[in-house]
């Protein structure tokens, strides 16, 4: 079995070079096809995929000579080829095959991949934040209803969006007796509406962060979370603000330095005298109550701020996502006043609307504040 799976590995190889060769070419419009992997899928009778990834690795091979010859050793299958591909191509030229060899040597193609997500991180922090963003931003939920009044859900939420999910609904999944003969899926959709009907606290996840990640140190690893791939330091920059989380902080040895319990950051009377003094989420135009806020450090804790009441604001689950891996920024004005700017703005050619305008936040005033800044934060 093993010989013929090294003799497998070895002719996808062989198709994967064949596949990059083909998509290469317009020969796949001139057959009527879509894209070369739209080919490949029909007339190769395979998966879109299995398609798009032979054609990632036949692409990369030349970059990856130390992975084909571990193949072709039996030392490394196709799948951790596939991994070091689509590692090479979020990379680029900061790619460097010899350190992820040795690993991919080492360890399934499952535990490969954790691990080139956080050598990714590494090379590439920015980078890697943007493409939690990018999944944050599709983020969809589609509600729709049966004639008998059953509800169909179906939707995507990104990695720790999922990862959020399962951990609030996991400990309501689990049976409740040897009489509990319901499904998985029965109980995890019985979880989801004891969640939404009240039957459960905030959930609470185990964080597992090296200091330079949280500290966000160029070349720092990414952080490792429950029932998720590891998450970026934004995220973790987030989660520490005012989260119900685990964390578990490794030094560069990996040995564990510290194990905090879940705890909200600001609790007690700090909380109440915020709650007292903002009352909603401080975001212009935004009236999330305070019950769904956090407790956002103006200056973050890591960097040296405080927990003292001027030096927090509350803002809504979007808005402090907007403030940390929407790289806006929230900064204090002379006069005390908040000012929400947003992400510089990229030059080149015009975007199709321009980018708002700073908003002015009064952490002071618990009124109501219009949105002057022309954007919606209803969302």
């Amino acid at each position: 079995m093993m010989r013929k799976r090294t003799a497998i590995d070895l002719m996808e190889l062989s198709f994967a070079e064949d596949a990059a060769a083909f998509a290469a070419t317009d020969a796949y419009d001139e057959l009527g096809f879509v894209s070369p992997i739209d080919w490949i899928r029909f007339n190769c009778h395979m998966t879109s995929g299995a398609a798009a990834a032979s054609v990632a690795v036949g692409t990369t091979m030349d970059r990856l000579p130390r992975s084909v010859e571990a193949v072709s050793q039996g030392e490394i299958g196709l799948a951790h080829v596939t991994v070091m591909a689509r590692t090479a191509e979020a990379l680029k030229d900061r790619f460097d095959e010899r350190p992820l060899i040795e690993y991919a040597r080492e360890h399934t193609p499952g535990k490969f991949h954790f691990y080139c997500q956080h050598a990714r991180h590494a090379a590439d922090a920015d980078g890697y934040a943007e493409g939690e963003a990018d999944q944050v931003q599709n983020r969809r939920l589609a509600l729709s209803n049966w004639i008998d009044g059953t509800m169909v859900l179906s939707g995507v939420l990104d990695a720790f969006g999922g990862a959020a999910l399962r951990a609030a609904l996991e400990p309501l999944a689990q049976r409740s007796g040897e009489h509990d003969h319901r499904q998985r899926g029965q109980r995890l959709a019985d979880a989801l509406v004891e969640l939404a009907t009240g039957g459960q606290g905030r959930a609470s996840i185990q964080v597992t962060s090296s200091v330079e990640t949280l500290l966000g140190l160029a070349g720092a690893p990414a952080a490792d979370v429950e029932f998720s791939l590891p998450i970026s330091s934004k995220i973790v920059e987030r989660l520490a603000c005012d989260s119900n989380l685990t964390r578990v902080l490794l030094d560069s040895e990996s040995a564990v330095i510290d194990v905090g319990r879940a705890k909200r950051v600001v609790s007690g009377p700090a909380r109440r005298a915020l709650t007292a003094r903002d009352g909603t989420c401080r975001w212009p135009g935004c009236d999330r109550p305070a019950s769904l806020s956090a407790a956002h450090h103006v200056v973050h804790w890591v960097h040296g701020g405080t927990t003292d009441l001027d030096n927090l604001i509350l803002l809504c689950h979007r808005h402090h996502w907007m403030v940390h891996e929407g790289k806006w920024q929230l900064v204090r004005a002379d006069d005390g006043r908040m000012l929400a700017i947003p992400p510089t703005v990229t030059f080149g050619m015009k975007p199709d609307r321009d980018p708002p305008e700073a908003a002015e936040v009064d952490a002071a005033d618990a009124g109501a504040i219009e949105n002057d800044a022309g954007y919606d934060s209803s969302s």
